[in-house]
């Protein structure tokens, strides 16, 4: 787990200046050593700059830029192939200077080549590899883009960079509002569902694809290569599926825990996480080495202390907690530094709790964490799959077998019981949403085009579902996971976001999934060896719980309307009307918690918008 950035440019002294100042920017993802290097390239000077966080081998033999054994090709690398010593025994290549998956990963693509390469690779990467002997460089993202690259092209100069922050500070340039981006999070609460970025000429690397640029042209110019797409994946057609998913995911577990470092878990007591935990104790053999880290909100009526403690016993491992009892304030003041770090606004004050949960695991010593994202988007874990569900079952006119599916999950007591709304309104049809409040300002309802988020006409479940791997979802989600872990130098790795895993449970019949009121069945049903049966068969699902509602109601009133004053930037921009957000807000201010019709994020996006766009100001065109 590292940063990268890198450079073309005309002459040398442009390329050191980019790469010292992008560096320093996010010098935070490495913290242990910062190295780069500079190559001429006919007309051009290719810089590579990489800051390390020592995972694997933590001698200065894994320091980066590093030239492969033959002397053809060199790398930077942010990232874990977890099989690298699997593809290392595939390699002509026998002896190497370091035990680096890095150094492997390097030989793979001298010797294979990219296409070829990226497909033995089980991990997450974003890398920059120059190949001397075409004289072309390769920028690529892993599968579902785990680990962040972002690039920007001006003139016949290309920056990169693993964060938006160094490529803004480092160019010097200001750039123009992505309004699509600003409208998407402002009004429908998704990010990075392209490869955009809240600035309109800095853009992401595609999850699943690869860059080429060739640099013995004169005007540099890049293609783009889709390299995996998980519906590609041919169908299991086995018959003992509990056990293969077990096996699978036990798997994907073990390699995740390789390192040189120690590797923890983030616990909330539900059954992803959970599942997780289990599996590192079976591998660890005993809980000693067991390191569990938990939020809880003692007090709350939503706090998972009960399911942490249950989980925490019977794995005989204590757990770590973070109490989430910040005061109203405090968590505003967090929220900008927050918001710094994740490079966009952030979703919600959840992201904060992650921030704090990385701090956590700083201060005692835990530098890899296993998380369970991804789970819910694989296996119909949200209460919005169920309604997709059923919606498809009524326009095939399987009436009959849509009501027996609800009436499941209805006696169960499980997904219905926790249906809101406020929340739902943005996945209904135009028609079905209700008469909302229109926030939108001028700027933003010429440029701006909503997308759409619902079941579309002839969608079936496991395409609906790959969207959410590819935009709605994932990309957003391991966005801040990875900008709050990396903001504390931690690794977060994903055993859930495994290939293997994610071309499995996409590509099953949607019956396999919800199941007998049951979302993710199939993963409880080859859990229940492994688990608790309260864990395994829990009915409720939160996530990181704190009263943000209520501060925004009530403790945070007076600065969310100090935010919304009359020269706030959003106003200014044309982003939001202010008139209609102060009626919005009253009308969210009065409102019942359980059956009102403005959804905290409502208020919270314009509000966190404001706080990211006085942050990078100086970096804005404010026209």
């Amino acid at each position: 787990m590292c940063g990268i950035v890198g450079v073309i440019a005309g002459t040398k002294a442009e390329v050191v200046n980019y790469l010292n100042i992008s560096g320093e920017m996010q010098k935070h993802r490495g913290p242990d050593t910062q190295n780069s290097s500079c190559i001429n390239v006919g007309t051009h000077v290719l810089g590579l700059g990489h800051q390390r966080l020592s995972i694997i081998d933590l001698s200065s033999a894994g320091q980066q830029p590093m030239r492969s054994a033959r002397g053809s090709s060199e790398i930077i690398y942010n990232g874990e192939v977890y099989n690298y010593r699997e593809v290392k025994e595939e390699l002509s290549v026998k002896e190497y200077s370091s035990q680096t998956d890095t150094e492997v990963v390097l030989n793979a693509l001298d010797e294979f080549g990219i296409d070829a390469a990226v497909k033995m690779f089980n991990g997450m990467w974003a890398f920059a590899w120059y190949n001397n002997m075409t004289q072309k460089i390769y920028l690529c993202r892993d599968r579902v883009g785990i680990k962040p690259l972002y690039y920007y092209q001006e003139d016949n100069s290309f920056y990169f960079a693993s964060e938006v922050k160094s490529i803004l500070e480092a160019v010097g340039a200001k750039f123009s509002l992505n309004y699509q981006a600003v409208g998407e999070y402002l009004l429908q609460s998704v990010q990075d569902t392209t490869d955009n970025s809240f600035y309109s000429k800095i853009h992401a690397v595609p999850a699943g694809h690869y860059l080429e640029i060739d640099l013995s042209k004169i005007k540099l110019e890049f293609n783009l290569i889709r390299y995996w797409n998980v519906r590609d994946a041919e169908p299991y057609t086995g018959s003992d599926l509990a056990d293969h998913v077990r096996e699978l995911f036990n798997d994907s577990v073990r390699l995740r825990m390789r390192s040189d470092v120690p590797v923890g878990i983030t616990l909330s007591g539900g059954l992803d996480s959970s599942a997780i935990a289990s599996s590192m104790k079976q591998h660890l053999g005993s809980s000693d080495k067991l390191n569990i880290l938990s939020a809880v909100s003692p007090g709350s009526k939503l706090d998972e202390s009960e399911f942490i403690d249950e989980m925490s016993s019977y794995l005989g491992a204590k757990a770590h907690k973070v109490n989430l009892n910040w005061t109203a304030s405090e968590a505003v003041e967090l929220l900008k530094i927050v918001t710094w770090h994740n490079d966009s606004p952030v979703g919600s004050f959840s992201n904060v709790a992650h921030f704090q949960l990385m701090k956590k695991a700083k201060e005692l010593g835990i530098t890899v964490i296993l998380s369970g994202q991804g789970a819910d988007e694989l296996l119909c874990g949200y209460k919005k799959y169920l309604g997709f569900y059923i919606q498809g079952m009524l326009k095939d006119k399987q009436f009959f077998k849509a009501i027996k599916v609800l009436l499941g999950f209805v006696f169960n007591k499980s997904v219905v019981s926790q249906f809101s709304f406020m929340e739902a309104k943005r996945y209904f049809p135009k028609k079905f949403q209700g008469k909302d409040i229109d926030i939108q300002g001028s700027n933003l309802r010429k440029r701006y085009v909503p997308v759409s988020l619902g079941l579309k006409s002839g969608q079936t479940m496991p395409e609906r579902q790959t969207e959410d791997l590819e935009k709605f979802s994932v990309p957003f989600l391991t966005h801040y996971e990875d900008r709050m872990s990396m903001a504390w130098s931690r690794e977060i790795r994903l055993p859930f976001l495994d290939h293997r895993l994610m071309e499995l449970f996409i590509n099953l019949p949607t019956e396999m999934k919800l199941q007998k009121g049951w979302t993710k069945h199939i993963l409880r049903k080859a859990m229940v060896s492994m688990l608790p049966k309260k864990i395994n068969w829990r009915k409720d699902k939160q996530g990181f719980v704190n009263p943000q509602e209520e501060w925004l109601k009530n403790e945070l009133k007076p600065e969310v309307l100090s935010v919304f004053s009359d020269n706030a930037l959003i106003f200014s921009l044309g982003l939001v009307d202010r008139e209609s957000l102060l009626i919005k807000y009253d009308t969210f201010c009065s409102q019942s918690a359980k059956y009102g019709k403005v959804w905290y994020r409502d208020i919270f996006a314009p509000f966190s918008l404001e706080i990211w766009l006085q942050l990078n100001k100086k970096y804005l065109k404010l026209d």
